[in-house]
């Protein structure tokens, strides 16, 4: 690693990724550039520029871009057309936002003629391997440098040590700060650290960030109405809307009704459990509606097999492996259900919950009311056609029954 000419770090403009910048100049004695990812996490992303100038980068060293738009459009709209849940809870906020991070390292790394790339993910988390994994994809022969698997500095009182020897501007955040070790994006935020340590601790009401609690919400249900197209929400009450627009409003409408929270202990893909907070409004609206304009357009053998693939396609974006064939093979199957899925979903949003009232496709739905009916179907559905139905599904199950009367 001692030929490090020029390095690209995931640099948000905190703590450890100011520290691992000056360490990185330090250590390597490389050239460092910045890259800054504006992915809807609710904080100004222009403060970065000023702290790295002040760390010495160069302002052509320093990129800051807004991918808001291509984190939705091209990373969360695709795992929600799979309706990819992690163990059964998780809907994969932090997970998929990761990917997109590491291929704009990785393109910047191309464009400045950048021989590696660094993050700061420490070295228990899931993120360095999410994070390395994408490298290693799409640029077979780049080095990685992860600063938490090499240095000391494992404390947050040795990091705010080093910043001070360096001379490196901490700014202190308004109040405080939060206690909580925090990630968010246009798709969730997550809290983990302090109390939350404890799996058998409930969380402090005034941790939660972007949902009031469901015994605080509204009184009064609101409705809205979801259009699809291609599995894809378009508008919402008729507003055609871009993907990013989308969710932004489904987060806004979720917070306020309390809809999206979630305390869970997972197992982190390097072997050991975490329990962590999160809120995901948007998201929780958007699973419910989705799977409900499948329920009428969707094969049932579509469906059931959409179904059968899912634990895996999450796991493998919990993992890290977005970019595998694997992954992309999955993708291909997915994206090619979803042509028939156009319409409109018409939800309830009560006091955290999200209930679905209606649905609706005019011309993909295969919902048929004369067959469906309870009433006179006019011949559309032959009742005495079950009888040979049953009799050759049971079959199976009636020659074991007899062999095992003969065993007595």
């Amino acid at each position: 690693m001692s030929d490090i000419k020029k390095v690209v770090l995931a640099y948000s403009g905190g703590l450890d990724t100011s520290v691992i910048l000056k360490w990185l100049q330090d250590v390597y004695h490389c050239e460092v550039v910045t890259f800054t990812a504006d992915i809807g996490q609710g904080e100004e992303v222009e403060p970065a520029r000023k702290k790295a100038v002040s760390l010495g980068i160069k302002p052509e060293n320093i990129f800051i871009e807004d991918l808001r738009e291509e984190f939705v459009r091209d990373y969360v709209y695709p795992m929600f057309r799979a309706n990819a849940i992690y163990e059964g809870e998780y809907l994969l906020g932090t997970s998929i936002a990761r990917p997109l991070i590491a291929k704009r390292q990785i393109e910047i790394a191309n464009a400045v003629g950048g021989d590696a790339v660094s993050h700061g993910a420490t070295g228990k988390g899931n993120d360095q391997v999410r994070f390395e994994l994408g490298y290693y994809a799409l640029k077979p022969d780049v080095k990685v440098i992860a600063p938490w698997r090499e240095w000391d500095l494992l404390s947050r009182e040795k990091l705010l040590a080093y910043a001070e020897t360096h001379g490196i501007d901490i700014s202190k955040k308004k109040n405080g700060g939060s206690p909580y070790s925090m990630d968010a994006n246009l798709l969730h935020i997550s809290y983990e650290g302090t109390v939350l340590e404890n799996p058998a601790a409930e969380p402090e009401e005034d941790m939660w960030l972007w949902t009031v609690s469901p015994e605080n919400a509204p009184d009064q249900a609101e409705y809205i109405e979801l259009s699809y197209e291609k599995g894809d929400i378009t508008a919402i009450n008729g507003v055609a809307m871009t993907p990013a627009q989308v969710l932004t409003e489904l987060n806004r409408l979720g917070g306020k009704h309390g809809i999206g929270r979630l305390d869970i202990v997972e197992n982190r893909y390097v072997g050991m459990k975490s329990r962590g907070c999160y809120e995901t409004p948007g998201g929780t609206i958007m699973l419910k509606a989705h799977r409900a304009i499948e329920s009428i357009t969707l094969d049932r053998e579509v469906a059931h097999l959409k179904d059968e693939l899912m634990p895996k396609y999450a796991q493998l974006v919990y993992t890290g492996y977005w970019w595998s064939p694997e992954r992309q093979m999955l993708q291909g199957l997915i994206d090619a259900s979803q042509a028939t899925v156009n319409g409109w979903v018409r939800l309830k949003l009560y006091k955290g919950n999200v209930i679905v009232v209606g649905r609706e496709s005019k011309t993909d739905s295969l919902f048929d009311p004369n067959i469906a009916t309870f009433d006179e179907d006019g011949g559309a559905y032959n009742h005495a056609d079950a009888a040979g139905f049953i009799r050759l599904n049971a079959l199976r199950m009636r020659i074991a029954a007899n062999a095992k009367l003969k065993r007595g």
